[in-house]
């Protein structure tokens, strides 16, 4: 990450700075709050790829910082309302804003950095930028919602997860690439391929971060955290699919009733391992960042291009 750092450090800076004025707020316990998930954000991944993708084809602009910042509003407040729906107390070794405020606060801080990134981008005409990341936060609901659906009943099948975490996961990190092509261009067809690099890439990411589930890494959730949430991905999708059905309905009932039980999570776990589910979901991460990596190669070779590629290969080599 060193060289990703060395290309756009400065723009990183500058970032931060811009986005803690963005988030200001007058009233003093929404301003206590704003500090707090500044304190604790995470590897910002995301402004990452605004950043070099809009340097891939251009000069960094003032609409390449509002660009970052809106996608780091969404980003953000799509977080706080998933803690509140997963009832999640922790997030990232800190406690989440509903540990600390309660659901009602959360849900509104959530609005808030949402009105934010809504207020950012129409008082700047960036009407472009808003509809890439509103079509992005409209997916992501709807994979939200088909992943629960699809989570009680227990069948779900790999085009449906596919369709989940491209709709998740991947949809946001697909915008942030599109709007930072398009912040240097105003290239219509320039932004729709990099908006293609960043799903492509932002699937690799989301197997990456469900392959976790099966390691021994920490990674600030436990092992077997997915299967506890009857969350069914790629490893134990493939797992499902190729056992035989006596050993199926054995772990769908484990799954539904004994998700909480350490001994039958570890079974389900060595199951997955054994059925090879580690290393076809592990062969569908490389093909996707091999995918992305196609399209990046399009482009010119350059610092950029090269610091791109980097962050790619970091999203499926990294250890948390």
């Amino acid at each position: 990450m060193k060289f990703v750092t060395d290309i756009i450090g400065e723009e990183l800076k500058t970032f931060e700075k811009k986005f803690a004025g963005a988030v200001k707020s007058s009233t003093p316990l929404l301003d206590r709050i704003m500090k707090y998930i500044i304190k604790r954000k995470g590897k910002q991944m995301r402004p990452m790829f605004v950043f070099l993708s809009a340097k891939l084809h251009g000069s960094i602009n003032e609409s390449t910082y509002r660009a970052a910042a809106l996608v780091e509003l969404l980003h953000t407040a799509t977080l706080v309302h998933d803690d509140v729906v997963d009832e999640s107390l922790e997030r990232r070794g800190f406690f989440s804003i509903n540990a600390i405020w309660k659901n009602k606060i959360a849900v509104l801080v959530g609005d808030y950095l949402l009105s934010k990134g809504l207020l950012l981008s129409t008082s700047n005409n960036d009407f472009e930028h808003l509809h890439i990341l509103s079509d992005a936060v409209q997916q992501m609901s709807e994979g939200e919602l088909l992943q629960i659906e699809k989570s009680r009943k227990l069948n779900l099948k790999e085009d449906i997860y596919f369709e989940i975490i491209r709709n998740k996961t991947a949809s946001l990190l697909s915008s942030a690439c599109a709007v930072g092509a398009y912040s240097t261009t105003k290239d219509g067809t320039v932004t729709a391929k990099m908006k293609l690099f960043g799903e492509k890439a932002g699937i690799a990411f989301q197997i990456k971060d469900d392959l976790f589930d099966y390691g021994k890494e920490d990674i600030g959730k436990p092992t077997g955290n997915d299967i506890k949430e009857k969350k069914l991905t790629l490893p134990l999708i493939y797992t499902l699919n190729k056992i035989d059905a006596k050993k199926r309905r054995e772990l769908i009932y484990i799954i539904k009733n004994e998700n909480k039980n350490p001994k039958k999570v570890k079974f389900v776990i060595d199951t997955v391992v054994e059925a090879g589910g580690i290393k076809y979901a592990t062969e569908k991460m490389i093909q996707y960042r091999d995918e992305a990596l196609t399209i990046l190669y399009e482009f010119e070779d350059g610092e950029t291009r090269r610091a791109l590629e980097q962050l790619v290969r970091y999203t499926t080599d990294r250890k948390y």
